[in-house]
């Protein structure tokens, strides 16, 4: 059985720090400034044979109005409501506030298994906030250290008979198998095409300019207040992402924070949001690129398309706050003119109108992302890619640069994920980019391939002289003498 531990506490304590710590990698963004987190990041922790899911929130506030701060407070409020554990944090070397004791009243009534850690307590400097730590009447504290991992062990001490009292607590739920009329045969997994599964779901990182609306489309999708939203720019720093089943297909969803031109970015903890971002994107299988409908196609727009592109990623515009547009035809009869012009290596991927507001076209979204992931996964028979390629070659002849004539023979897919395709050709340095784009053009439209980025690498056929290089051999004294 598993468990979720929520790492709650003020503002610069050391979650972040602690977090990475227990998941083994360097997943949130951690800085000295205050508040750098501000959503709820979960991942895979273990300690021992103890396997959690873990929860780094935003630091606990003393504001409790809409402002940024209050929305924070809430947010990790929830997660306390959530996890099965709290682990409140304070920091041993500043010692026990007004504001800790305030929190720790509110953990009190909120959560039943709360563990309170004094972080920061390397050396004799955390030696009087530890001492302090038993005031706030939540048991004995642990002394932790999340950046140099000392006093880990001694957490796991406490964690340890917890998760046996969840264990034993769920163990006499009783549990229901769920019944299935259909027979699935090992022979058929290999026959069906591949389809996202809860082992693996589909990877969608959701990318754009800052208030386009990223957050806002998740909670839509997610049916709840999961991430934080407002009408401040530039809410959310960490790629945050979310493992959810959407419609029926297992998805894991990341929000990623709004890229402005690097120009503009000065901000050292910006510039770590921005690359976390850029991380995302390279692990997704799906980018959504996602526009303001009152500013759509913005160069940054399309940096960040052309970005996901040259990653070799599956890309879907969406263009958001479409409840906001008054003359719907005409704008959208000018959104597809400036896509086609503005973005010809994407020509053909799905453009579609949502509202994350309203939730509007989030169907026709999720069936966009799908048809763009199975173009992404297309392979194609040998035997057809060579039909193909006579075909092409007979309607547009190679060209004869120099007079060298260029031999295509064969083609194949080389792998998926984005398609990628190898000719084997004579002089393959001699082939214009021209010919490489029709060929190009070709697969996406006799394939049905719009949208995906396609590859395509001519090699040399490899047949060469054998006796080329070689020195002529000398004539034998009978041979001379037949001559004669």
């Amino acid at each position: 059985m598993t468990f979720t531990l929520a790492i709650v506490g003020r503002p610069n304590v050391g979650k972040s720090t602690l977090f990475n710590r227990l998941v083994g990698k360097k997943l949130a963004l951690v800085d000295d400034q205050p508040g750098v987190t501000r959503d709820l990041r979960e991942g895979a922790a273990r300690l021992g044979d103890l396997k959690f899911t873990v929860i780094d929130s935003a630091g606990l506030e003393d504001a409790t109005d809409d402002s940024l701060q209050g929305r924070m407070r809430r947010l990790t409020e929830r997660a306390v409501e959530m996890a099965d554990i709290c682990l409140f944090l304070i920091d041993a070397r500043v010692g026990v506030t007004p504001v800790d004791e305030v929190f720790a009243d509110i953990l009190r009534r909120k959560n039943a298994h709360v563990i309170v850690a004094a972080n920061k307590s390397e050396g004799k400097a955390g030696d009087a906030g530890y001492l302090e730590a038993f005031s706030l009447g939540l048991g004995e504290p642990v002394r932790l250290s999340g950046e140099h991992g000392e006093g880990i062990t001694d957490l796991l001490q406490v964690l340890m008979p917890i998760a046996d009292e969840l264990e034993k607590a769920a163990e006499d739920q009783p549990s229901f198998e769920p019944e299935t009329d259909v027979d699935v045969e090992d022979g058929d997994e290999e026959l069906a095409p591949r389809v996202p599964t809860k082992a693996k779901p589909l990877q969608i990182a959701v990318v754009g300019r800052p208030n386009a609306g990223k957050s806002t489309l998740i909670n839509k999708i997610l049916g709840e207040e999961r991430l934080l939203t407002g009408p401040e720019a530039g809410i959310t720093r960490d790629a945050i992402s979310l493992a959810i089943d959407w419609e029926g297909t297992p998805v894991r969803i990341f929000d990623t924070a709004g890229m402005r031109k690097k120009a503009r970015i000065e901000d050292k903890l910006e510039k770590m949001s921005v690359s976390d971002g850029l991380r995302a994107v390279r692990f997704a299988e799906v980018v959504v690129v996602l526009l303001d409908v009152e500013i759509p196609f913005e160069q940054q727009d399309l940096r960040i398309a052309d970005l996901a592109e040259r990653e070799g990623r599956a890309v879907v515009i969406a263009v958001n706050k479409w409840d906001t547009e008054d003359h719907k035809q005409d704008k959208l009869k000018e959104l597809r003119e400036a896509f086609e012009r503005l973005l010809p290596q994407l020509r053909g991927a799905p453009l579609v109108t949502v509202s994350a507001k309203t939730g509007k076209g989030l169907d026709r979204l999720h069936g966009a992302i799908l048809k763009a992931h199975e173009v992404w996964n297309r392979r194609i028979s040998t035997a057809n890619l060579n039909r193909w390629l006579a075909g092409m070659l007979e309607q547009h002849p190679p060209p004869a640069p120099g007079g060298k004539r260029i031999k295509m023979r064969y083609a194949t897919q080389v792998k998926t994920r984005p398609p990628a395709f190898v000719v084997m050709t004579s002089y393959p340095e001699a082939v214009p980019e021209s010919y490489s784009r029709y060929l190009i053009n070709g697969l996406r439209m006799d394939f049905d391939m719009p949208g995906t980025p396609i590859r395509l690498t001519l090699r040399d056929q490899g047949q060469k002289n054998p006796f080329k290089g070689r020195k002529k051999a000398q004539p034998s004294r009978l041979s001379k003498h037949l001559k004669k």
